[in-house]
C-alpha cells in the first residue's frame, strides 16, 4: 500500500486520520480526472467517443461529490462552511468569508 498521502508515519497516525487522508487524496484524484475529462472532450472530435467520455466525466463528479460528503460529514465544521457557499447566489468569495466567520464563531 502507498503512503505518499501522509505527511507523518502512517503507523503514528489513527486507522480514522488514514481513512480522512485517504479520502482527501481520492477526492483530489478525481478532480484531477474531471479536469482530465473536461479537457479531452473539448477537443474529442468523435461524437460516439465524447458521449463516452461525458459518461466517464459524470461518473467521476458522483466519485468526487460522494468523497466530499463524506470528508464533511467527519468534519462537522467544514460542513457548516460548505452550507453558506454551496447551492448559493451571489458573490461566492463573500459566502465563503461570511461562511468563515460564522462557523468560527461557533468555536
Amino acid at each position: 500500500m502507498g503512503t505518499d498521502q501522509y505527511h507523518e508515519p502512517p503507523s503514528e497516525l489513527s486507522a480514522e486520520t488514514r481513512t480522512f487522508a485517504r479520502m482527501c487524496a481520492s477526492l483530489s484524484e478525481e478532480a484531477e480526472a474531471i479536469g482530465w475529462y473536461v479537457q479531452r472532450i473539448s477537443v474529442e472530435p468523435d461524437a460516439a467517443s465524447r458521449a463516452i467520455m461525458q459518461d466517464s466525466l459524470g461518473e467521476e463528479f458522483k466519485h468526487f461529490s460522494m468523497e466530499l460528503e463524506f470528508l464533511l460529514r467527519k468534519t462537522p465544521e467544514w460542513r457548516e462552511m460548505a452550507r453558506g457557499i454551496l447551492f448559493t447566489d451571489g458573490d461566492i468569495v463573500a459566502h465563503g468569508e461570511a461562511s468563515e466567520a460564522a462557523a468560527t464563531d461557533n468555536e
